[in-house]
């Protein structure tokens, strides 16, 4: 009983962790779309990463030197997820907000990468597949895709994927490695020195990437009376917030299942922009909302207990 009532208590804290991050990283969409014509992507990823380090430099000083033969131990483990989950990821996913469409954005960006999550740690964690986890991912996918397609499906047919598609499809890629590897922490490992760490790390990697962004995309940085606040956003909200929610989760909830819940990400950010930007709400973004959420619920039922 009580056994049953401590995973019951973890399950919870799991989910709401969770389903924070993804409400964060929802409003990341909204505001960092605002700065895409103002500065180039590995700007953008570096003023967010480094306002990242800073703000958590005073809570992570203390622990990190009293763990620091424990970072040198793991500094390969550190530095590729470093690389994969903060300097890449949000890279790759700001390049291709700068040559797609929006609706090919958030469709592979939004669906591709709880796919890759959960077939990955199926492979590398192995973790188990129960028909409801596959019923529910198919749900969700058809959620996003509904919403994407406005509710007719010949929508999606019309559809020209383009160079910043492949960006985001390598962003959603990597982040499903990411959540992987968040999962094979060191157990001693404190989770605001983890975190400080491939922050740190992965914000000097970006330093390289300044020299390289050109052979890519041409663009000055310009500077708004906002960008200040939206980039304090980006570094406390949108990254150590969201970042030390979503890994708390994944040890309690599971990669594959953690990775579900982003797909609210697109619910979410129907609902910030009627309340922000004064968007209309319609019959589809409603049915949209319903087909997700069913099939997050159905994701996580117990009762489905074969497994593949």
């Amino acid at each position: 009983m009580y056994e049953s009532q401590m995973s019951n208590k973890k399950v919870l804290v799991g989910f709401s962790a969770a389903i924070l991050a993804v409400v964060l990283w929802s409003g990341n969409f909204i505001v960092a779309r605002g700065l895409a014509k103002s500065i180039p992507p590995v700007q953008l990823s570096l003023l967010r990463w480094c306002t990242a380090s800073i703000l958590l430099l005073p809570f992570a000083y203390t622990k990190t030197k009293q763990q620091w033969n424990l970072i040198i131990q793991y500094r390969r483990y550190l530095l590729g997820t470093a690389f994969i989950g903060i300097s890449l990821f949000n890279t790759l996913l700001y390049f291709g907000g700068h040559y797609t469409q929006a609706i090919n954005l958030a469709i592979i960006g939004t669906s591709a990468s709880p796919v890759f999550s959960t077939f990955l740690a199926a492979i590398f964690l192995k973790e188990k597949i129960g028909i409801a986890r596959i019923a529910g991912m198919l749900l969700c996918l058809w959620g996003v895709l509904f919403l994407m397609a406005k509710g007719n499906w010949q929508h999606l047919q019309l559809l020209k994927f383009s160079t910043g598609d492949i960006w985001v499809f390598l962003s959603a890629l990597l982040f499903a490695v990411y959540t992987i590897m968040v999962k094979k922490k060191p157990a001693p490992l404190d989770a605001t020195v983890f975190l400080f760490i491939i922050i740190t790390a992965g914000t000097l990697l970006l330093i390289p990437l300044l020299w390289i962004q050109p052979f890519f995309l041409q663009q000055k940085m310009i500077w708004t009376p906002n960008t200040i606040w939206i980039i304090l956003y980006l570094g406390l909200g949108a990254s150590v917030l969201a970042y030390l929610s979503w890994n708390k989760a994944i040890p309690l909830l599971g990669a594959a299942r953690t990775a579900l819940l982003g797909n609210l990400i697109p619910v979410l950010s129907t609902v910030e922009a009627v309340i922000f930007l004064g968007e209309a709400f319609s019959n589809i973004h409603l049915i949209s909302s319903i087909i997700i959420i069913a099939g997050i619920i159905i994701a996580n039922l117990p009762r489905l207990k074969k497994e593949i």
